[in-house]
């Protein structure tokens, strides 16, 4: 079963692990297993408290997993996070699924992740402070973006998101994937009612 691996930093934003890790569970019927990692094996405390003790640190990832997905948080600036650049690298060499919401994005562009591909983020004007960014032309202001197995999505975009990952790597039909979606964003009554 290959694994999901979700890269998350001190003070991670606990909504942008939870619908995605939540679909590939309840859509993906066992073909991927959800993993976190972080820069060590001590337990990574969420914006809203949560403690999280991660399956592996950096030096120790497994080789069969299929995408690294960094959640945003608090701790992208820091200059620890930078750590994760070889993660970064080495997904993007090997073709797997790379995600990166809200501040995970800026990480991207400062590390010159960003640079052949569209994408978004929070904020184009942070991106361009970065010298080792040097894609304006590629940025697109819309929730999420998914081009050449690299998804970036804002900070507002969570379920944006997590539909462009489903898609990437296939959990589901593009129906199932679809109506999950509608049922999140929309809520029960909308998505539910029957179609004229």
């Amino acid at each position: 079963m290959e694994k999901i691996l979700y890269v998350v930093l001190e003070q991670w934003a606990d909504w942008e692990l939870a619908y995605i890790s939540s679909a590939v569970n309840m859509l993906g019927q066992g073909k991927f297993e959800n993993k976190t990692v972080s820069l060590t094996k001590n337990a990574v405390t969420s914006i809203g408290g949560i403690k999280c003790l991660p399956d592996y640190d950096l030096q120790n990832i497994p080789p069969d997993n299929a995408a690294v997905i960094l959640i945003g948080g608090m701790s992208w600036h820091n200059e620890n996070a930078l750590q994760v650049k070889p993660l970064v690298k080495s997904c993007i060499k090997s073709g797997k699924v790379l995600g990166a919401i809200c501040d995970a994005c800026r990480f991207l562009g400062s590390v010159g992740a960003l640079n052949n591909e569209k994408h978004t983020a929070n904020d184009l004007n942070e991106l361009k402070q970065y010298a080792a960014y040097t894609n304006e032309q590629g940025f697109i202001h819309r929730q999420a973006v998914s081009d050449n197995n690299i998804i970036t999505a804002n900070g507002t975009a969570t379920l944006e998101f997590a539909q462009e990952i489903l898609r990437a790597l296939s959990v589901a039909t593009e129906e199932q994937i679809s109506g999950w979606y509608d049922f999140h964003k929309l809520g029960f009554y909308v998505a539910s009612m029957p179609k004229m």
